[in-house]
């Protein structure tokens, strides 16, 4: 009797160890050969999945980035937290995961220069798959300053503005000088919320 596939669970472990592959190959030196040979299945298997390694880069992030938000939109609305400390909180665990896959994230660094030397704007990426968590920093943002967490007069856009600049620029340090020690980022998201509390 032949063997039943779980394509769930191929696609994801595709996407795995591409994103191993990746981070230690280089995404411009990376194929669909070499995911395959690491996943231990055939190039043309993963063509049933994948048309070339952008998609599987694209998939990966939105799979990622999903998952992320899933769990800041329960935690946001299931907590009786000052507002304020629930961002924080957000911020924390984004920077936690960031440290957490460094290799990734250096590699999605460098998926993002290679992009722009190729002439795509990956930004336009980016944007999409942030955009959920900047709605959600400023709806959240909205309900302190409404519960009177927040200090009343507080710019709700340009504070969620500086937040993701601030967690961008850890990513891209995080990237380039692969610190492990995330505690001044942490400290500096927290120093920069806590001057908004009421």
């Amino acid at each position: 009797m032949p063997k039943k596939i779980d394509h769930e669970q191929r696609k994801v472990k595709i996407l795995q160890t591409a994103l191993d592959v990746f981070a230690k190959e280089g995404y411009k030196d990376s194929n669909l050969s070499l995911i395959a040979q690491e996943c231990g299945i055939s190039r043309p298997t993963i063509y049933q999945y994948f048309k070339d390694k952008d998609e599987i880069y694209y998939y990966a992030v939105k799979l990622v980035t999903g998952k992320m938000f899933e769990k800041y939109v329960d935690f946001a609305w299931n907590s009786d937290d000052n507002v304020l400390d629930r961002v924080i909180s957000i911020c924390s665990d984004i920077i936690d995961t960031g440290v957490e896959h460094i290799g990734e994230l250096t590699s999605l660094v460098d998926v993002m220069f290679y992009m722009r030397k190729e002439g795509t704007d990956f930004n336009s990426v980016i944007l999409r798959r942030t955009a959920k968590l900047n709605i959600l920093f400023k709806r959240l943002l909205r309900l302190g300053l409404d519960r009177g967490d927040i200090k009343e007069g507080t710019s709700i856009d340009k504070v969620t503005e500086h937040i993701v600049l601030l967690l961008e620029s850890f990513c891209i340090e995080l990237a380039f000088l692969e610190l492990k020690d995330a505690t001044k980022n942490k400290d500096l998201i927290s120093t920069y919320l806590n001057f908004f509390k009421a």
